[in-house]
């Protein structure tokens, strides 16, 4: 099969283990709770204000492709229901938006995006709020396309086609690289992509069987640009 024109990537436990930035970042957000909003902090631990946020996303599935609207709406419910101050909600989210950035790459990606980029343009194609300009990763990229952004999430078609016409290369000749069998390679297939799945084995310890016609399937990003040739 000849290599293609062009990558699409992943961010969030592709490039990066997405939980461990959302945990520090719910716990910045608990502690600066307990200073500007004491009562909410003592009624809502970290837990608490998750649940929370799971509870907002249920009730709004129209939200489903801005995961910081879902955050600053169940951030402001909390302030109301521990009697404080509502408009708090978004510098309460700002902390916690700053701190999601701190993420801790996987230790080849740096490296492989570097090799990648050399051979490939990339565009980022991303359910969540991570920015690679602030991750410091954008150097590598043409831009991204977020389902906040753009509107519709993975693994919607249009999202994938929009990256596409970003980079000017047709979908069949476009890999979208991801973690996700559902929304990223499931999506990219279904959208007229290549996909490849990257099964890091700190995110899938047991793979499970990848979806007929998926292209490659690796263990990390190295092993993709080693398949790639670059």
């Amino acid at each position: 099969m000849d290599h293609p024109q062009a990558l699409t990537l992943d961010l969030d436990d592709t490039l990066w283990p997405v939980w461990p930035a959302i945990v520090r970042a719910e716990a910045r957000l608990h502690e600066w709770l307990l200073v500007h909003a004491p009562a909410t902090a003592a009624r809502f631990d970290a837990a608490a204000l998750r649940r929370l946020r799971d509870e907002v996303a249920a009730r709004h599935p129209q939200w489903g492709h801005d995961l910081s609207r879902i955050r600053i709406e169940s951030l402001r419910l909390a302030l109301q229901q521990s009697g404080e101050d509502a408009a708090l909600a978004e510098r309460g989210f700002e902390v916690f938006f700053a701190a999601r950035q701190e993420v801790d790459l996987f230790s080849d990606v740096a490296d492989a995006l570097a090799r990648l980029a050399t051979r490939f343009p990339l565009v980022a194609v991303t359910n969540g709020n991570a920015q690679l300009e602030r991750i410091g990763l954008a150097r590598w990229f043409r831009g991204s396309v977020t389902a906040r952004g753009f509107g519709v999430g993975k693994p919607d078609p249009r999202i994938f086609h929009e990256a596409c016409r970003r980079l000017g290369v047709p979908p069949a000749q476009t890999l979208h690289v991801g973690d996700d069998l559902v929304l990223d390679v499931e999506g990219a297939l279904n959208a007229g992509l290549r996909a490849a799945w990257v099964a890091r084995p700190e995110i899938h310890p047991e793979p499970a069987r990848p979806p007929a016609g998926t292209h490659h399937v690796v263990r990390s990003l190295a092993e993709l640009a080693d398949a790639l040739g670059v």
